[in-house]
């Protein structure tokens, strides 16, 4: 997400974090996850995190070896206090939905404290990919 809020946006969409979920060509798909339940997991996402974050579902996010991969934005007020994009990949169960759910509702980057397993599924990706997100 760029530094100001798009427009049509609502305001208080920009005052919340973004879960940005990866469901195009690998990640999503039973052929690249076959033991997850893809769907199941985006509406999980979508229903706990309702009015907290904004979640949405994109193509590719360019990371195809590390599917499933979901992009965790900081909210405004969250990258005032430091808070930057936190890229996690292979979330292939729901222990990991879960943390990822319980951290956002918490306030996401730079609010509150991510729990230390998420440091399993970190990444950093490439400057280009980071770049075609958040355009």
């Amino acid at each position: 997400m760029s530094r100001r809020a798009k427009k049509g946006t609502p305001a208080s969409a920009a005052a919340r974090p973004t879960v940005t979920v990866c469901r195009g060509c690998c990640c999503g798909t039973p052929a690249k996850v076959p033991h997850l339940d893809h769907e199941a997991q985006l509406t999980d996402l979508r229903t706990r995190l309702a009015g907290v974050a904004m979640v949405r579902r994109t193509d590719c996010l360019d990371a195809c070896e590390r599917a499933n991969v979901i992009v965790i934005q900081p909210s405004a007020e969250g990258r005032k206090a430091g808070g930057r994009p936190v890229w996690l990949g292979q979330v292939n169960d729901s222990d990991a939905a879960a943390d990822i759910t319980t951290w956002v509702e918490n306030g996401g980057p730079g609010l509150a404290e991510a729990p230390g397993i998420l440091d399993l599924y970190a990444f950093t990706p490439s400057r280009r990919v980071r770049q075609e997100l958040e355009d």
